[in-house]
Order: structure tokens, then C-alpha cells, then sequence
């Protein structure tokens, strides 16, 4: 993996430019209930993030009508980095001079990218960034969706593959991308990188959903009750608690630092529907069956996990979302290297948590990729 440039690597971890509230109300930024609209064929129009544009990937059409996912980039040009040529020959200054590899980030259940921060420090370490909102969530969202819904994880291979398409045009002589994930993000990104090795660099998840808690005996009970509902109904949803917990610990409506839009990522989750966990629960099969990935894994947890009836500090220092112990027992079924690295006081999103724990997290990231670095 192209490993960051010294002085990059060694001002990314701790440098901090602010999180997103900060940053969109300085430049005049006002969220509002509105859902976007797609952007013309191939072309590249503002991000309401400052410094960001994005470009909506069309992706045909289901029983709902038209759908589409949404690549969003940084346009920030990261400083060009100093890596040998792959033959081991001699080269020209220019030669040695070349892009590192892209990073393409993924967001987990009910949830968006706007956590720019995340991508200027990607940036300052010399990786292009590029962030993905899957079909029926965020800037992909639709007033026909029903968000977040999907029947089969590997549906997303379209919008994965639509996206590495444009940025492999933007950056033809880079590397296969990094590719992150968060949460269910994480477990598609790993689902994804199992079914295309030769396509990525490595994979960094931050708290991936890789098991139900209460580990296997729970998933095999919730399958046996869900699977046969979701086939006569897949849009049907399940009677759960919607806590608002986290996203209080989140938002800075609240107790956290980050402005969300408000049906992007909403008090409480998405309705979860039955097609969708189906889907999800054959992920964790396939997960504990062991991916075989033969690439570097890093994979960010918190040190511990709160559940609680209603909102307590103990949530912006624990994971409030995911069992912990449980992923990072699982972690180990994903491939041959695979780096498990606990973040004391992160909450469920480790790069959502608040400083400086947040630039810990990223100076562990460092850190790796100088490990694994070619």
C-alpha cells in the first residue's frame, strides 16, 4: 500500500480543521428538509461541504422508480508523494513523483458522508478522497425511496463499481483505491473487497457491523423468524425501539459537534425493513464463514460498549450502536493480515468522536499504513 509522505504522515494525525458545523456555517451553510435532485449526466456540481463536489451516478431503475447513488469528492489536491518504481529500476524525479492511492469511504445505516475533516486529513497524507452515498440514503435519496432499503448487499456492487470507474478516469496512474467503511458500510466494503481483491489497496473499517449482538445463536433466531416475512413482504418493517441515543451523542442540535441534515440522518434510525435485514444477516453468515481476504485490514473499535434507555455521557465514550468485543472477535475471519486496533473513548463512528481522541484514531491509521507500506 503507497505509504503517505513523511511530512504528511506527520501532521495528519494531530491536525484538526474543524468539524462540519463549524465549517458549514462559516461558509453560509443552512440544512433544510430538502431532498437534492441528480446532477447532469457526468458532470461534477458544488457539495453543500465547503470545498466538495459531487457527481450523481445513475443506476436504473426498481419497483420504486428511478435510483441512483451519489460520489462526492474533496477538491483538495493532495501533495504528491515520493514511492519507488514498482521494477526496482532507476527513474526520473518525475517518475518517482506519483498519485497515492485513491480512498473511497462508505457510510453505515442511516447515515451520509459529512465528516469532512476525515477527508482533509486523507488529503494531507496524500491521498485524493472520495466518499459514496449508496442508493437510498443521503444525497442519493429520493421523496419515492423507502430509505435505505436494499434485498441483496451485493446490489451494491453497481454503485461501487460505478464510482471506482470515474475515479480510476480522475487518477489513472494511481493504485487500486483504499477503501473505508463504517458500520454496515464496513460490512459491505469487506463483502465487496472479498468478491474484487485485485481492485483494492487495502480496507480500513470503522466499527463494522460484521455480527449481530448476541453473536450467532441471536442471528440464527432472528433469521428463522425474518427470512420467510421478508419474501412475502421484503418492504415490511420490524417493531424494534428507534432510540435517539445516538444521535444526540452525534449531533450538534444535542450533545455532539457534527450538523446533520435532518432526513439524511434523522433523531431516530431508519425503519428497517424486512428485505434489508435479510440481506444484512447473510452478510454475517458469509462473514463468520471467514472471507478469505488475502489484503492489509485495518479494522477501529472502541474499548467499550453502552446501552442505555436513554441518553448519558457514556455514549461519546463507547460504542452505543455495536457489541465491541463481539466485532473484534469476528474481525479475525476476514483475511491473512488483519489489524484490530481498540480506540479508548470512541464512540460507534471512531472518526465522529470528539478530540483528541479522533486524532488518535487517525494516528493509528499512520501508523499501519507505514507498516504495510510498498
Amino acid at each position: 500500500m503507497p505509504e503517505p509522505s513523511s511530512s504528511a504522515a506527520a501532521n495528519s494525525p494531530t491536525e484538526d480543521t474543524g468539524t462540519v458545523s463549524e465549517q458549514s456555517r462559516s461558509a453560509g451553510v443552512v440544512l433544510t428538509e430538502d431532498l437534492l435532485s441528480d446532477s447532469p449526466p457526468g458532470t461534477w456540481v458544488p457539495d453543500y461541504l465547503p470545498g466538495c463536489e459531487r457527481m450523481t451516478l445513475p443506476l436504473g431503475t426498481d419497483e420504486e422508480g428511478p435510483f441512483c447513488a451519489t460520489l462526492v469528492r474533496l477538491r483538495q489536491q493532495p501533495p504528491a508523494t515520493d514511492r519507488p518504481h514498482s521494477t526496482g529500476q532507476p527513474h526520473s524525479t518525475e517518475q518517482a513523483r506519483s498519485e497515492a492511492a485513491p480512498v473511497l469511504q462508505i457510510h453505515g445505516w442511516t447515515d451520509y458522508f459529512y465528516n469532512l475533516p476525515t477527508a482533509r486529513r486523507w488529503a494531507a497524507a496524500g491521498h485524493p478522497f472520495y466518499a459514496l452515498d449508496l442508493r437510498k440514503y443521503g444525497r442519493s435519496l429520493r421523496a419515492h425511496h423507502t430509505p435505505g432499503h436494499i434485498e441483496n448487499l451485493a446490489d451494491y456492487d453497481a454503485e461501487i463499481s460505478a464510482a471506482l470507474d470515474v475515479i480510476a478516469t480522475q487518477h489513472p496512474d494511481a493504485p487500486p483505491p483504499i477503501l473505508c467503511g463504517h458500520s454496515t458500510g464496513g460490512l459491505v466494503a469487506a463483502l465487496w473487497a472479498a468478491d474484487h481483491q485485485q481492485a483494492v489497496t487495502a480496507l480500513v473499517l470503522n466499527s463494522p457491523w460484521l455480527e449481530l449482538p448476541g453473536d450467532v445463536p441471536a442471528r440464527a433466531a432472528a433469521e428463522g423468524l425474518i427470512s420467510p416475512l421478508s419474501r412475502i413482504n421484503p418492504l415490511a418493517t420490524v417493531k424494534v425501539p428507534r432510540l435517539e441515543n445516538y444521535w444526540e451523542s452525534l449531533s450538534d442540535e444535542a450533545h455532539g459537534e457534527w450538523q446533520l441534515h435532518p432526513q439524511w440522518r434523522p433523531r431516530k434510525m431508519f425503519p428497517m425493513t424486512l428485505g434489508w435485514l435479510r440481506a444484512v444477516f447473510a452478510g454475517h453468515r458469509r462473514v463468520h464463514g471467514g472471507l478469505g481476504l488475502d489484503l492489509p485490514v485495518l479494522v477501529l473499535l472502541s474499548t467499550g460498549t453502552v446501552y442505555r434507555p436513554q441518553w448519558t455521557p457514556e455514549y461519546q465514550e463507547n460504542d452505543g450502536v455495536l457489541d465491541v468485543d463481539l466485532l473484534a472477535r469476528r474481525a479475525v475471519r476476514l483475511g491473512h493480515r488483519v489489524t484490530v486496533v481498540r480506540v479508548p473513548g470512541a464512540m460507534h463512528d471512531v472518526f465522529a468522536t470528539r478530540e483528541p481522541v479522533r486524532s488518535e484514531a487517525f494516528a493509528e491509521v499512520a501508523r499501519w499504513m507505514r507498516a504495510y507500506g510498498e
